[in-house]
């Protein structure tokens, strides 16, 4: 056997994007083998600022690993000359501005497309290419918010209220991953290259399954909403209990039980059994029924033990359920690190920091090694002299127009 070959091997990415959207597509393409050329304006990409700001480093590390880092100008000619000219010779060009941008600089897809049919060109967006939303701003709790997420989040009677993680950012990110290679399969059966998009507020429409299905099942349909949006940590269905999370002696754990296998063996580990013979919890929907029954139950057993001390109970008698961990806990989880998906890494700009790799694994090929993100513009000469062949003296010119 020779050297592993990385599934995206030999593909060579031209990653305009910005935040978390596009770059996190491109990142995984790079830990998938892929030859990403980050491309920024002279000034560098917004999340770039943010390392400014304390504790803001990270994500910009995190999302750019592995990536060359190219300087460019788009809006000055010579610059918009490069991208077509970096376009032509490039598999996959991936963005995630305001639609409408690149084709007002002059390089969108129908330009890209004419140098170069076999190209993938990738858009992400808050709300996509078409539709009336189309040029509505779009960050991840504008789109939390329109699509329903933050309706659903909070306390019953609390207002609504925005996922801790940017969860919009990222499901559109791993769908315009998904999107690219599957353009990129097409391609290997047609010869042609085509346009693929997502748009945040389609991509997290799924995520709403549980909430969608008590609000058709309630009768919704387009009529008054005639049950709680918000569930705080119950099941958004209602459709589980006991399903929350629970105060422990020294933390909180979360607790689930979806069927009667669970139920039972939960009573097992709480010694009560005599609440198999309570009517009220004979059956999965008459426990939904009663879950503040439930909870008061639940609650009163968990607070006699320490978080880990229960964790371990209910794990050995196979009761689904997971200590509430803070970030220090996660970042130096031992199975996240035995898995290699983190890995402790002192950054030439950021210091030490808990690295990620990405979450798709390819069976035969080592994890992909890290390399930490690159200063602004650190691959200028090698892909402008290197890769597209222009001499020192023209490199230089272009520094001194302010293209690169």
């Amino acid at each position: 056997m020779g050297e592993p070959r990385y599934p995206l091997q030999g593909v060579t990415v031209l990653d305009l994007g910005q935040i978390y959207n596009g770059p996190y597509a491109t990142f995984l393409m790079a830990m998938a083998g892929a030859r990403v050329i980050k491309i920024e304006p002279r000034e560098g990409e917004s999340l770039r600022h943010r390392t400014l700001i304390g504790g803001a480093a990270l994500p910009f590390a995190m999302l750019n690993s592995n990536k060359l880092a190219v300087t460019l100008n788009l809006k000055r000619a010579r610059g918009r000359e490069l991208l077509i000219e970096m376009a032509r010779r490039a598999d996959v060009v991936i963005e995630n501005f305001l639609p409408g941008t690149m084709e007002r600089l002059g390089v969108g897809y129908e330009t890209l497309r004419g140098v170069n049919p076999r190209l993938i060109y990738a858009s992400g967006s808050g709300f996509g290419r078409t539709g009336p939303y189309r040029d509505y701003p779009a960050m991840d709790i504008t789109i939390q918010a329109m699509s329903g997420v933050m309706s659903v989040t909070g306390s019953p009677d609390g207002p609504p209220t925005k996922t801790g993680p940017a969860l919009c950012d990222f499901f559109g990110g791993t769908h315009l991953y998904g999107a690219v290679v599957t353009a990129l399969y097409e391609r290997e059966q047609t010869g042609r290259g085509r346009l693929v998009e997502v748009a945040m507020l389609d991509a997290v429409y799924f995520s709403l399954a549980s909430s969608l299905g008590l609000y058709f099942g309630s009768g919704g349909y387009g009529g008054p909403i005639n049950f709680p949006q918000r569930t705080g940590n119950r099941h958004s269905g209602r459709a589980a209990a006991p399903y929350s999370v629970y105060r422990t002696a020294d933390g909180y754990i979360a607790i689930l039980c979806v069927n009667n296998k669970h139920w039972n063996s939960l009573l097992k580990a709480m010694e009560r059994e005599d609440l198999r013979k309570d009517e009220r919890f004979e059956t999965p929907k008459k426990r939904a029924a009663h879950e503040e029954q439930i909870d008061e139950i639940m609650g009163a057993f968990a607070v006699r033990f320490g978080r880990d001390e229960l964790f371990k109970l209910l794990l050995k008698h196979r009761v689904p359920c997971a200590p509430v961990r803070d970030l220090a806990e996660v970042t130096n989880d031992p199975h996240l690190h035995a898995r290699g998906m983190l890995q402790w890494m002192d950054h030439p700009q950021y210091g030490r920091i808990a690295a990620a790799r990405s979450p798709l694994r390819f069976d035969d090929v080592p994890l992909m090694p890290l390399i930490p993100s690159a200063k602004l513009g650190a691959q200028n000469a090698d892909v402008y002299s290197g890769w597209l062949g222009l001499s020192k003296p023209e490199l230089e010119q272009l520094q001194r127009e302010e293209v690169i």
